[in-house]
C-alpha cells in the first residue's frame, strides 16, 4: 500500500480490510442489498438500480468444464479480465447476467461495441426477420438491403464521402484504407501516432504503436510513427487544451484562441515529416481520440493543421471511427467532425453493427477509383443480407431514440461527477473525453504522475465488478494498463450515472463491499 493511499484512508478516518489481499466476490445476484465490511461515516452505501428482466436459467456447461475446455482448444493469448473470467449467459440493455444468474452494469459495452444496448427490441427483430429470409449471397449477386444500407450511411457523411465498402471487422476496414492510400498516392509511408490502436492483423500491426501488439518479426511495413500529443502525459498541455467538459489540472498561460501546446505538438509532427519519411508519403492514420491507449484527446487544432501537413506531401487522411462513430461523442455524429476536419478516407466498424460482425470504409469516388483500377477488390462476406438489416435497424434506433443527443447529455453529465473524484482521491490524474468515450488516469499521485501500481489498479477494477460495474481498461505503461475506460451505450439513462461515482469512489478508498 503505498503512502498517499495510507494518507488518504487516515484522512477519511476509515478501518479498512487491506484492499492488496486477494478476495473473491460474493453472489450478486439481483435480489441481494449491499453491506459494508468497512466502519465508515462520510459516505453512503451505494446501490444498484433496479432492473426489471429476468434472465433465463442457465443450462450450459459447467464453469469449471469452460475452463478446461478454454485451456485445451481456444487462444493461450491472456486477454480475458479477472482471475476468475466472467462467464456471461445473456444480456439486456444495460445489463448483463453471468452463469450464476448475478447481474451487472454494463460501462464498457464489449469493448465499445454494443451502441444501442444488448438485444435491443429492434435490432433483434431486424435480425430475426431476415434470418428467416436470406442470411447470403455474395457480392457477385445484389440484395436490396445492401443498397438500402449504403443510401441511409451516405447520408450521414459529407460529400465528397460517399463511396461504401463494406467489411467485417475494424482491422479489415483499416487493412483496407492503408491500401486505398498507398494505390492513390503512389506512395508507401503512412504515419500513426504512439499508442494508436488501429488492428491486429499482419497489415495493421504497422499502424499500430502500442507495445504488448509488437513483434520482433517483420510486419507492417512502410509504416512510421509519431509523438502522440497527449495533454495529459506529454511534454506539453495545459487547462485550455481539450474539446471536453472536464480540462486537466495542469495549467497554461494560453489565450482561450490560441493553444501553445498545440504549436508544440505540430513541430514534433514537421520533424517526423522531415526525418522519417519520404518526400511523399501515402497517408496519415488517426483516431479522433485513441481509445485503446485510454481515451486520450488532443489539443485543439491540432489535426486540422496536421491533415494540411500531409496533404501538403501527397498524402490522404484517415479517420478511424472505429470508436468514436455513430455519435458516441455526441456532439457530432463522427469524431472527425469535432475536430472540423475532413478527411480522404474514414473506416468504421464496432458500434456500427450493435456487436454482430460489420464494418465498412468510405472515402471519395476519385480514392475508390483509384483502388478498383490497381485491384479486384472482393469480399465474401462483406455487405451480407443479414449485416446490413442490422446495421440499418442501428441506424433507426439512434434517430429515433435521439441516442447522439443523449451520449451529449449523459456523457457530459458524468464526466463532471467523475471530475469529483478528481478533486477527491490523489490516485485520480485525469478525467477526460467526450460524450460517452471517458477515461480516468490512475495515478500513484499527482504531482509526479506516476502510474499506479500494477496491483492496486487490478484490485480497484476487480472490486467494480464485485460491485456489479463491468468498465475497461487502457494505457499501457511497462506494459500494463493503468488508464479506466467507460464506453458506455448510446441509450445510457442518467439515472444509472449515480450508482458509478460512489461505487468507484468506494473502490478508491479501499471500501470492500459484499452482497447479502
Amino acid at each position: 500500500m503505498t503512502g498517499a493511499w495510507r494518507h488518504l484512508l487516515r484522512a477519511l478516518h476509515l478501518k479498512t480490510l487491506s484492499r492488496w489481499t486477494p478476495k473473491t466476490c460474493s453472489s450478486l445476484n439481483a435480489g441481494a442489498f449491499w453491506t459494508s465490511v468497512t466502519r465508515r461515516g462520510l459516505h453512503t452505501k451505494p446501490s444498484m438500480p433496479p432492473c426489471d428482466f429476468t434472465p433465463e436459467r442457465y443450462q450450459s456447461l459447467a464453469y469449471s468444464r469452460v475452463l478446461e475446455i478454454h485451456k485445451q482448444h481456444l487462444s493461450p493469448v491472456l486477454t480475458a479480465y479477472f482471475p476468475e473470467p466472467l462467464l456471461l449467459h445473456q444480456g439486456h440493455m444495460e445489463w448483463l447476467f453471468d452463469h450464476e444468474g448475478n447481474r451487472y452494469l454494463d460501462f464498457f459495452s464489449g469493448i465499445v461495441t454494443v451502441s444501442v444496448g444488448h438485444c435491443h427490441p429492434k435490432v433483434n427483430a431486424a435480425a430475426q426477420r431476415q434470418l428467416g429470409r436470406l442470411w447470403h449471397t455474395s457480392s457477385v449477386f445484389f440484395h436490396p438491403l445492401i443498397h438500402e444500407y449504403a443510401e441511409k450511411l451516405s447520408a450521414l457523411l459529407p460529400e465528397p464521402l460517399k463511396v461504401i465498402f463494406l467489411v467485417n471487422s475494424g482491422s479489415e476496414a483499416n487493412d483496407l484504407a492503408m491500401l486505398m492510400a498507398r494505390a492513390h498516392s503512389n506512395s508507401t509511408d503512412i504515419i500513426s501516432f504512439r499508442g494508436a490502436y488501429h488492428g491486429c492483423s499482419p497489415y495493421t500491426l504497422g499502424l499500430t504503436n502500442v507495445g504488448i501488439y509488437k513483434m520482433d518479426l517483420p510486419h507492417g511495413m512502410g509504416c512510421r510513427p509519431t509523438m502522440c500529443p497527449d495533454i495529459f502525459r506529454g511534454p506539453w498541455g495545459g487547462s485550455h487544451c481539450r474539446d471536453s467538459p472536464v480540462q486537466t489540472i495542469r495549467k497554461c498561460s494560453c489565450a482561450p484562441d490560441c493553444c501553445q501546446a498545440k504549436d508544440q505538438y505540430i513541430e514534433q509532427f514537421k520533424d517526423t515529416l522531415s526525418t522519417s519519411v519520404a518526400k511523399s508519403i501515402a497517408g496519415f492514420f488517426a483516431e479522433p481520440i485513441q481509445g485503446v491507449n485510454g481515451i486520450v484527446q488532443y489539443p485543439k487544432g491540432f489535426l486540422k493543421e496536421a491533415f494540411e501537413l500531409v496533404r501538403e506531401r501527397g498524402g490522404v487522411c484517415i479517420s478511424d471511427e472505429v470508436q468514436t462513430g455513430f455519435g458516441r461523442l455526441g456532439s457530432h455524429f463522427w469524431g472527425f467532425q469535432t475536430h472540423d476536419v475532413l478527411p480522404d478516407i474514414v473506416t468504421m466498424a464496432k458500434g456500427i453493427g450493435n456487436g454482430f460482425p460489420m464494418a465498412a470504409v468510405v472515402t471519395t469516388p476519385e480514392i475508390a477509383k483509384s483502388l478498383t483500377k490497381r485491384l479486384l477488390h472482393f469480399n465474401t462476406f462483406g455487405g451480407n443480407p443479414m449485416a446490413c438489416a442490422i446495421g440499418s435497424a442501428v441506424l433507426e434506433v439512434i434517430k429515433e431514440e435521439n441516442l447522439q443527443e443523449n451520449s451529449q447529455e449523459v456523457g457530459t453529465y458524468m464526466l463532471l461527477k467523475l471530475a469529483k473524484l478528481r478533486d477527491e482521491f490523489e490516485i485520480v490524474g485525469d478525467v477526460r473525453g467526450k460524450g460517452l468515450m471517458i477515461g480516468i488516469e490512475m495515478v500513484k499521485d499527482k504531482v509526479s504522475h506516476q502510474p499506479l501500481p500494477r496491483e492496486e489498479v487490478n484490485q480497484i477494477h476487480h472490486d467494480c465488478k464485485c460491485m456489479g460495474l463491468l468498465i475497461g481498461r487502457g494505457g499501457l505503461f511497462s506494459q500494463v494498463r493503468k488508464r479506466l475506460v467507460f464506453t458506455c451505450q448510446f441509450r445510457w439513462a442518467s439515472p444509472n450515472v449515480p450508482v458509478l461515482v460512489p461505487f468507484l469512489g468506494a473502490c478508491e478508498r479501499g471500501t470492500q463491499f459484499h452482497f447479502v
